[in-house]
């Protein structure tokens, strides 16, 4: 056994020190407001990669995200966390983020558009292979990915965590030319259960390659272990949703990706 633990410290060992992670900011504009995205990747691989972007939470573009950008890195993607706020637009409070977010729910032609631009950026990289690109967000940021998706972009996926999967226009969803990947608290109250249903029947309706993973016990946010325990708030971390969702995530990327 104790071999065993030995080895097994050495493989990790070599697997992190096989990586050369490294990461900038972008700036970039849309619509007259000037925003800045993170780039990672792994700098000793040399080959045209898959390209992933990532959309934040309703809070900003933050070190939450940053870190999700930098552990796909180290599975060998090119990632590009976007921004859909403007430089350096972190919110603190809910009122905050509730004002904020709501201009692009309030807007989804806005809120594709500004995601388009940074999947622009994304695509525009040297080491990205502009045909083998998905979408993932969280929150706020898995409404985005899905509209994306929703308005026809050419995209080999779109990933949502615990986000909103209401539209105002479900017929969009006839444009839709990604496999769909939804991760779901079975417990969230921010997403009811006839919203659950709208989703699934939208997508069926459209014919559309999806599926839908449920986490018993999970609330809102439970890839997040910022939102704290207390699950009677609607918003709070699952280790077990967190942990066992990524490994899905991984799961789907090599598919489509490598």
């Amino acid at each position: 056994m104790k071999s065993i633990f030995i080895i097994s410290i050495i493989f990790i060992f070599l697997s992190h020190s096989l990586c050369q992670i490294k990461s900038k900011t972008i700036e970039y504009d849309h619509a007259g407001i000037q925003l800045e995205g993170y780039l990672t990747y792994d700098g000793l691989l040399k080959s045209k990669r898959g390209g992933v972007l990532i959309v934040h939470e309703w809070w900003g573009l933050n070190d939450f995200i940053k870190e999700r950008a930098n552990q796909l890195a180290e599975l060998g993607y090119v990632v590009f966390a976007l921004d859909m706020y403007g430089k350096g637009v972190l919110l603190k409070t809910y009122q905050e983020a509730s004002e904020m977010a709501g201009k692009f729910y309030s807007d989804r032609q806005l809120m594709r558009d500004r995601a388009a631009a940074g999947l622009e950026i994304l695509k525009q990289q040297n080491n990205v292979d502009p045909s083998r690109i998905a979408v993932m967000g969280y929150c706020f940021g898995g409404t985005v990915a899905l509209e994306l998706a929703r308005s026809g972009t050419e995209l080999l996926g779109a990933v949502s965590f615990h986000g909103g999967l209401n539209t105002p226009n479900p017929e969009d969803a006839k444009n839709i030319r990604a496999s769909i990947l939804v991760f779901h608290g079975a417990d969230d109250p921010n997403v009811p259960a006839e919203e659950v249903a709208a989703f699934q029947d939208e997508m069926r309706q459209a014919n559309v390659d999806w599926q839908m993973v449920f986490y018993g016990n999970a609330v809102h946010s439970f890839t997040n272990p910022n939102a704290g325990f207390d699950t009677s708030s609607g918003v709070a971390y699952n280790y077990n949703a967190d942990i066992r969702s990524w490994e899905v995530l991984k799961s789907f990327f090599r598919e489509l990706l490598r």
